[in-house]
């Protein structure tokens, strides 16, 4: 019999299998699809030589996490590669405001007005991540923190929706900044604790940055995969699972899929109903025969690049995105990975990556929409253009069956689910089921690839392990 089974092989499936391998457990991973990967996948969706990432693109939670801190990623493959900016959110006179390495340099970039309130903001938070880390990206009453003071100063911060926040800015360029800060975890401006991520990712680019993967996001799945096998794990791709007797015989069974799924195989019946899936996105992958031309300077210079450009325009978007509607000026998140990482694509060309939210379940194509708000910061894109791979909900949701509709987040972030999910629970990775646990994103501290929900399940089957022992 096998210590544990893992049902999906994402960076959180992955994590835990290998955390519960480095324990001495025999454990085996299931997936459905033909790679491992999940949501850090690269592959060849347009043309010949050009290497996408479906899903995510740009990892701050990945180079800084506690997870992966502990696993020696670089020797199987992993290496970071840093954008010479984090982030550029461009406005129409070409000018942006910058989130840069540097606290001083995204402070001038905001405006002499709101210079100084950035830096008071970011400050206490500086030099600290080896215990802020830790201490956010848990379950946040599983246990004590490690730095209580700081803990406490952010707890009252992230709280707050991001439109409140940004209150203490006077100018448009910082309120802008945070604003699409907080549309990464797709909810309104106004929604209770959008402030959090909008934080946490400021933070992440002067602590750790926010870099891209040398050859893609496959290679965080690949170092992983390899490092598992490394401490005698095994893999098995191309087999879906639909039932748990399917499985091998195991002391526990790991799913790191969304927990409808989760209910469906383990016939754990209603067990997360009251469990609300959120808007989605139209994604755009694009292979072109240049770089980008857009009109702000330091845009060009950026690994990722907010689209808005005003605060109000971004919670518009997201607003009519989260309520069912088409958003007709999108709020686009977007990447440019072979500025930095020449594999990516044929010499002198180049691939770029774009999404804007859309309606859960969505079916219409917002190409027209997306390439329209694109033009307005960098006229002649379109002529640019090899080639496009879309992407709306339902081919999200067939590519990856934790995107439920759509849903990229696997899992609403909104009202009390924001911060209680997958449902209250002491122990929010176990089930109804003593012998199954959820490691997913839709269990704390959700969406990202950090690896920190198959960190945080695998510590819970290891203690379940230990008693039965």
């Amino acid at each position: 019999m096998l210590d544990a089974v893992v049902v999906g092989a994402g960076p959180n499936g992955l994590t835990a299998a290998v955390e519960l391998a480095r324990r001495g457990c025999a454990v085996e991973v299931f997936e459905a699809a033909d790679a491992i990967g999940g949501g850090s996948r690269t592959e060849e969706l347009t043309l010949p030589g050009f290497r996408h990432d479906p899903c995510s693109a740009v990892h701050p939670l990945a180079v800084g996490s506690p997870a992966f801190d502990r696993m020696p990623l670089a020797r199987h493959g992993l290496e970071w590669l840093h954008p010479e900016l984090p982030l550029a959110h461009p406005f129409p006179d070409g000018s942006a405001a910058v989130l840069a390495r540097s606290v001083g340099e995204t402070a001038m970039s905001l405006g002499p007005r709101d210079a100084g309130t950035y830096r008071r903001l970011i400050a206490p938070y500086l030099g600290s991540w080896h215990t802020f880390a830790p201490d956010v990206l848990r379950t946040q009453w599983d246990g004590v923190p490690r730095d209580p003071v700081t803990w406490v100063r952010f707890g009252l911060h992230a709280l707050q929706p991001v439109g409140l926040l940004t209150r203490r800015f006077r100018d448009e360029k910082a309120k802008a900044l945070f604003s699409g800060l907080a549309g990464h975890v797709i909810a309104p401006t106004s929604a209770l604790t959008t402030a959090g991520p909008a934080l946490i990712f400021a933070i992440a680019a002067h602590e750790v940055g926010w870099p891209v993967p040398r050859g893609g996001s496959q290679s965080i799945a690949d170092a992983l995969g390899s490092y598992l096998r490394e401490q005698g794990g095994a893999i098995h791709v191309g087999t879906p699972v639909k039932r748990l007797d399917e499985l091998p015989p195991a002391r526990a069974y790991v799913f790191d899929t969304s927990p409808t799924a989760l209910a469906r195989i383990a016939g754990l019946g209603n067990a997360f109903g009251h469990y609300r899936y959120g808007a989605s996105v139209f994604k755009i992958d694009y292979a072109l025969d240049g770089p980008v031309p857009w009109t702000a300077p330091d845009a060009r210079r950026a690994g990722t690049v907010h689209i808005g450009p005003t605060a109000g325009e971004i919670g518009a978007a997201l607003r009519a995105a989260t309520e069912g509607r088409e958003p007709s000026v999108p709020f686009l998140i977007s990447a440019q990975p072979s500025l930095l990482d020449p594999s990516r694509a044929p010499e002198g060309k180049h691939t770029f990556w774009v999404y804007g939210h859309v309606p859960s379940g969505w079916t219409g194509d917002a190409t027209e929409a997306i390439e329209r708000q694109i033009e307005r910061f960098a006229p002649g894109f379109r002529d640019l253009v090899l080639a496009r791979a879309v992407a709306g909900p339902p081919e999200l949701a067939a590519r990856n069956a934790n995107y439920v509709d759509g849903d990229i987040a696997c899992g609403a972030f909104a009202g009390v689910q924001a911060v209680i999910r997958p449902r209250l629970a002491r122990v929010p990775y176990a089930t109804p089921h003593p012998a199954v646990f959820l490691c997913s994103s839709a269990t704390p501290p959700g969406p990202g690839v950090h690896g920190m929900s198959g960190h945080h399940a695998a510590r819970a089957v290891w203690r379940r392990l230990r008693q039965r022992r």
